[in-house]
């Protein structure tokens, strides 16, 4: 059984940086994506970045490309998601989210992850 923790969010100014932390228990396969995905009030959850953990593929929203970097720590089974360069468009609880499968759409759709955790809250001021 997967379980996913995330940590790291917090308060900010815009300009920012934060550092979210998703801690996964249970074994990952390397043919499998790991995402964040995000959500606001009253908005969707929409992605904003995946890895194939066997490596080579990523995804970024566009709205995120240059600012946010995924990455993992495979001797953690740790995900990360850098996100610098803050904007108050970014607030939103993040959750981490993981799926075993080869391949999966982009843009990368909740729809097509199985797992993820409680969330971490994200809120940049102006």
């Amino acid at each position: 059984q997967v379980q996913l923790v995330e940590s790291g969010g917090g308060s900010v100014q815009a300009g920012g940086s934060l550092r979210l932390s998703c801690a996964a228990s249970g074994y990952t396969y390397s043919w499998s994506y790991m995402a964040w995905f995000r959500q606001a009030p009253g908005k969707e959850r929409e992605g904003v970045a995946a890895m194939y953990v066997g490596g080579g593929r990523t995804y970024y929203a566009d709205s995120v490309k240059g600012r946010f970097t995924i990455s993992r720590d495979s001797a953690k089974n740790t995900l990360y998601l850098q996100m610098n360069s803050l904007k108050p468009e970014d607030s939103a609880m993040y959750y981490c989210e993981e799926e075993r499968v080869l391949r999966v759409r982009y843009p990368i759709q909740d729809a097509d992850f199985s797992y993820w955790g409680q969330g971490t809250q994200v809120t940049v001021s102006s």
